[in-house]
């Protein structure tokens, strides 16, 4: 099947990273907040593109060391590749999402200041995790009973496997993106072919009425 690892394959790349991991570096991908200026007027978006069947969780609050008692509210909106709106919320200092995607594309997830904060700027922190960085591996440890070398390999293994699929997701947006591109290149050499019969043949058609008329004329 295309999207299973090969068992020597698997237990190669995964004796690897056991390696690397008892060397003390960390290669599971780690999720770390962003830090976002929202504008005092206008929005400020972030894009992510997702494949199908994906978690994603996201936290995010305004930072606002200048009056921490009150900070200044803003409203989110995220919306699907389709512009289907997944979350919404306004006049709020701090908020959460999380959904599963159904689209494969670019997911948009924007922020602007409440409007009893117009004329003024604030920072917002945004904590997007996206697949295996929004599983709760502690529930995995305590439902399946696993610690130490044997969780660490199961992330790992986790990794491995999203590595994998996204590559065959790219792989498919490019065989996708290969068959626009050749459509595009058939559709302009046929354009190309029929633009030079039409100038070929109104240069005859020119030709032959100049040759009657000077034949009219008399002077051939």
């Amino acid at each position: 099947m295309a999207g299973t690892l090969i068992p020597g394959a698997r237990v190669a790349v995964l004796s690897v990273m056991m390696l690397l991991c008892l060397t003390g570096n960390n290669i599971v991908p780690v999720a770390e907040a962003i830090w976002l200026t929202i504008p005092s007027s206008g929005t400020k978006c972030v894009s992510e593109e997702i494949q199908n069947n994906v978690v994603v969780l996201a936290d995010y609050y305004v930072v606002d060391e200048a009056h921490p008692e009150n900070p200044s509210t803003i409203s989110a909106r995220v919306t699907s590749p389709f512009g289907n709106n997944i979350h919404q919320n306004e006049n709020v200092t701090h908020g959460q999402f999380a959904f599963t995607t159904t689209e494969a594309g670019n997911y948009l997830a924007c922020f602007w200041l409440g409007n009893q904060q117009q004329g003024t700027s604030t920072t917002l922190s945004l904590d997007w995790r996206i697949g295996i960085a929004a599983k709760d591996w502690e529930s995995v440890a305590k439902k399946d009973k696993i610690e130490g070398v044997e969780f660490h390999l199961t992330r790992l293994e986790a990794s491995v496997k999203a590595i994998h699929d996204n590559l065959l997701f790219l792989k498919h947006r490019e065989a996708e993106m290969r068959e626009v591109s050749e459509a595009t290149n058939s559709r302009v050499a046929w354009f190309s072919i029929m633009s030079l019969g039409i100038c070929i043949v109104v240069s005859v058609l020119q030709l032959l009425h100049l040759k009657q008329f000077f034949r009219r004329k008399k002077l051939i």
